[in-house]
Order: structure tokens, then C-alpha cells, then sequence
């Protein structure tokens, strides 16, 4: 099988690679991958879910929004965020500048779409550090209509172990505060829903629910199950 290494740079988490190859077990379909270290971050042969936390997270609100993304990876919810007719205004905040270059330089296919769109922000930073201090950081008590986040695996499994106290009522209260009246929370996982995490945010936030994502796996040759949370301040 032929790879191709589109992107490459050292972290402090690992490696953070951008990959090329043909998938066989789906008709030699061209996948891009995002890798940190050992982990899969992103592969563009699974992105329902990524794109749902965008949908989900946005349904419930009207008039003109802006809204904030945490993680960028290969543009998906970011993509389908942009889809929304009421979308003013996307800032997306990656970790890695590396990333940012990627879709500002057309290495990714949805990469020309958000860097031409006037509404989309790419902006290198710490979501987990900026959550506690204001996403926008040119622009000091911004509010917010969404803040949408995929970047940990799950609400327990992290990709640093640091990022473990955003999930507390602490962390995701200082996420409550940068939202208008009304504005959502939305969280893309890995593993299907937990009912414990659901009633956390729903104490934070005043609602919440939780939706499994079901997407065919042509590695398991079953039905693999991702989730989107979403709260509502009241």
C-alpha cells in the first residue's frame, strides 16, 4: 500500500503526521488521516459524527450565530458549521499551527473551502486554556451562540491528561459563561453516550441530551457507534 506523508511536526504530545493513502477495504477510496504518535486523530473515512456535532449543535438556535470550534483536524464540523445559512462567524481554534497550514495550503480536501470562506477564522491556540480566559482573544468578553468541541477522545480519554479538569463543573462552567442566553454546548466522542456525562452537563447547563452516531466500519465489518452531546444554557 502506498503512503504518502503530506504534513509532519514534532509536539509535545507526539508526532503529528498527515497521511495519503488508498483504503482497499473500501474500493481503494483515497483517505486522508491525521495521526498523533500512535493515535488516530482524524481519517476522512469516518466523518459522520464529526459533521452531526455541527448540525446537532446548532439546531437549536435562530437568528445570526457565531460560533466557536475547538479542533480543527481535517475541516468537518467546521465545513457543515458553514452550511448553516444563519452562520455569521466561525472561529476555529487548533493546537497546532501545523494543521492550520495544512487546510491554508490545500493539503486536505475541505482546506480551500474554509480558508475562502470570509466567515471562517483559523486560529492557532489552546481551546482548554482559552476556555477558562475567552476564545477570541482580540476581542476580550466575546459571547458566543455555540461552542463545538472534538478534540479529546471521550469526556474520560484524553489526548493529554491535562485536559481532564475542562470536563469538571468548574471547566465546563467557565464554557457556560462565554455563551449568550441560550447558546448550546456540543461535544463530539468517541464512545456512545454516557448518561452520567449527560446529566453532568444538564446540572452546568440547565439541558442537555445525547445522540449515538451509528457509521458502517469496513475494518470491523460492523456498525461502530460514536455520540454528540448537547447542552443549552438557559
Amino acid at each position: 500500500m502506498k503512503i504518502e506523508e503530506l504534513g509532519y511536526q514534532q509536539t509535545p504530545l507526539g508526532d503529528l503526521t498527515l497521511r495519503r493513502r488508498p483504503e482497499p477495504l473500501a474500493d481503494n477510496r483515497e483517505v486522508f488521516e491525521v495521526k498523533l504518535g500512535n493515535e488516530y486523530l482524524m481519517s476522512s473515512l469516518f466523518t459522520e459524527a464529526e459533521q452531526q456535532l455541527a448540525t446537532l449543535g446548532l439546531a437549536p438556535l435562530a437568528g445570526e450565530l457565531d460560533v466557536v470550534i475547538g479542533g480543527l483536524g481535517l475541516g468537518y464540523t467546521a465545513a457543515e458549521a458553514l452550511k448553516n445559512k444563519n452562520l455569521a462567524s466561525l472561529l476555529v481554534i487548533d493546537l497546532f499551527q501545523a494543521v492550520i497550514d495544512w487546510h491554508r495550503e490545500g493539503l486536505v480536501p475541505l482546506g480551500a473551502d474554509l480558508r475562502d470562506d470570509p466567515r471562517c477564522e483559523l486560529r492557532q491556540g489552546d481551546f482548554f486554556a482559552l476556555a477558562h480566559t475567552g476564545f477570541d482573544t482580540a476581542n476580550p468578553g466575546r459571547k458566543f451562540d455555540a461552542v463545538l468541541l472534538d478534540i479529546d477522545h471521550s469526556p474520560n480519554r484524553f489526548l493529554d491528561a491535562t485536559n481532564e479538569t475542562f470536563y469538571t463543573t468548574k471547566g465546563l462552567t467557565a464554557v457556560r459563561d462565554q455563551l449568550k442566553p441560550k447558546g448550546t454546548f456540543a461535544l463530539w466522542s468517541d464512545d456512545p453516550a454516557n448518561p452520567d456525562f449527560t446529566a453532568h452537563l444538564k446540572a452546568i447547563f440547565g439541558e442537555a441530551s445525547a445522540q449515538n452516531i451509528e457509521f458502517p466500519n469496513p475494518y470491523s465489518g460492523s456498525i461502530s457507534v460514536n455520540s454528540v452531546y448537547v447542552a443549552q444554557s438557559r
